[in-house]
């Protein structure tokens, strides 16, 4: 993909097996880059039947980096992670939407997963999404890192036009209760139409199995929101040809 500042950037896309238009979602990943549970990610969501598209939101300082889930690679993810800006983390996503609507996805969702939550919440400030999941992402309400810059993104909640799902656990040390409450104050007051759900006793990245923090049952419940937020706002609006779900051959994939 070509962004609009002329850099290129790669990134993971699995669509559904067999011929069809079908509606598209844009992944935004976690702090660990595009790795394997952001591909698995796509692949459920291509199962559904969604063209699942995650880009490479670190492609202009180290393009595909798959991090590993432990200390140093949470270390060079945060230095990576300071070096995103607002202006980049929005014309990535835009090329990443200009990309599936070029595959025929008519209406486009974007889902995103940590940092890539805050990256989601951004977007639909901004760009024309018909939903938006938020999973536990950080640093929404306040200007720690670049992407929270020169205001908090949350200040830009009455951009919002689609609908979002908020998913976050009630123990996650990113997104700890004030910052819970500054969201659902926001979106409340800007008439955002949403949904919170929040995991008694679960921490951060509860959907990742590859992760300590991997809770079977949230996961299962927030993937039960999921589908049916993205049924409701992408799928029911149909797709010219095909059915909305995937058939048994399962997604396809490419990178």
């Amino acid at each position: 993909m070509t962004v609009a500042d002329g850099s290129r950037m790669g990134g993971f896309l699995a669509r559904p097996a067999g011929p069809g238009r079908f509606p598209g979602v844009v992944v935004a990943m976690e702090l660990f880059g595009v790795s394997a549970h952001v591909r698995d990610v796509c692949e459920r969501l291509a199962a559904d039947g969604y063209v699942a598209l995650a880009p490479d939101l670190y492609h202009r300082d180290a393009p595909m980096i798959e991090l590993p889930h432990d200390a140093a690679g949470r270390e060079r993810g945060f230095e990576l992670l300071h070096r995103m800006t607002r202006d980049h983390a929005l014309a990535d996503v835009r090329a990443a939407v200009d990309h599936l609507r070029t595959r025929g996805c008519a209406r486009v969702g974007m889902a995103g997963l940590s940092v890539g939550g805050h990256v989601a919440y951004l977007a639909a400030t901004r760009l024309d999404l018909a939903a938006v999941i938020v999973a536990y992402g950080g640093w929404i309400p306040g200007t720690d890192i670049p992407l929270g810059r020169p205001e908090p993104t949350l200040a830009l909640t009455p951009g919002i036009t689609g609908r979002v799902l908020v998913l976050v656990g009630a123990e996650d040390h990113v997104v700890p209760p004030d910052h819970r409450r500054a969201i659902a104050d926001a979106l409340r007051a800007a008439a955002v139409r949403h949904e919170i759900a929040e995991y008694p006793g679960v921490g951060h990245g509860f959907l990742c199995d590859r992760r300590d923090t991997f809770d079977a049952a949230a996961a299962g419940d927030a993937w039960r929101r999921v589908r049916e937020l993205l049924a409701a706002e992408l799928a029911e609006h149909g797709s010219k040809h095909g059915s909305k779900h995937g058939s048994d051959e399962g997604p396809v994939r490419s990178r």
